[in-house]
């Protein structure tokens, strides 16, 4: 059975393969454009950056160096239940490296389309057991997002050898360029 998370809880996870679940509606706009959300990885190393630029794993680049992240592909439009983009770890092949993964998505072209998360609902990340079809881990975001334009939903995150998922729910008004900055 899934252990929902609030925002800031952290659960242990010991699946070696997994499957991240990123889901959202949107709600109706008079933007007059439809919107693409993107989901994006950052791999990370001990001092919070990105171990290389391939450790940048989204629609352009769908997997990591050491094939431990792959992004099963790009979303347009987020119409349909369940997942709406998804990213496969394999921990049995990540980099000693790493510390820690973060998953976050943004709205392509945002600004131009007057677009932010406040016009997006249902929005969620879950964990799935890759040898069960098991939910370990659901993360419901239920903030008012009404001027951020990208959100960091949650983390992997390892400490003395163990991996663990935080659902973080933190939103930046500069879109992937914020992460990008923040992680570079």
């Amino acid at each position: 059975m899934a252990i929902n998370l609030e925002k800031g809880q952290r659960q242990q996870i010991n699946a070696p393969k997994f499957t991240v679940g990123l889901g959202w509606d949107n709600n109706s706009s008079n933007t007059g454009e439809g919107f693409d959300l993107d989901a994006s990885v950052f791999i990370l190393g001990a001092n919070g950056k990105l171990l290389s630029d391939n450790h940048f794993v989204f629609y352009n680049n769908l997997t990591s160096p050491d094939q431990s992240v792959t992004h099963l592909g790009d979303n347009l439009t987020g119409i349909g239940d369940g997942d709406d983009e998804q990213i496969v770890v394999d921990l049995s092949k990540i980099d000693a490296a790493v510390n820690e993964i973060c998953f976050v998505v943004t709205i392509h072209q945002a600004e131009a389309r007057r677009q932010n998360f406040g016009q997006i609902r249902n929005s969620f990340i879950r964990i799935v057991d890759g040898s069960n079809n098991t939910e370990l881990v659901k993360y419901e975001l239920d903030e008012d997002f009404s001027i951020e334009t990208a959100v960091e939903f949650g983390r992997l995150y390892k400490r003395n050898n163990e991996w663990k998922f935080e659902a973080v729910g933190s939103g930046l008004k500069g879109g992937l360029q914020d992460f990008l900055n923040k992680y570079s």
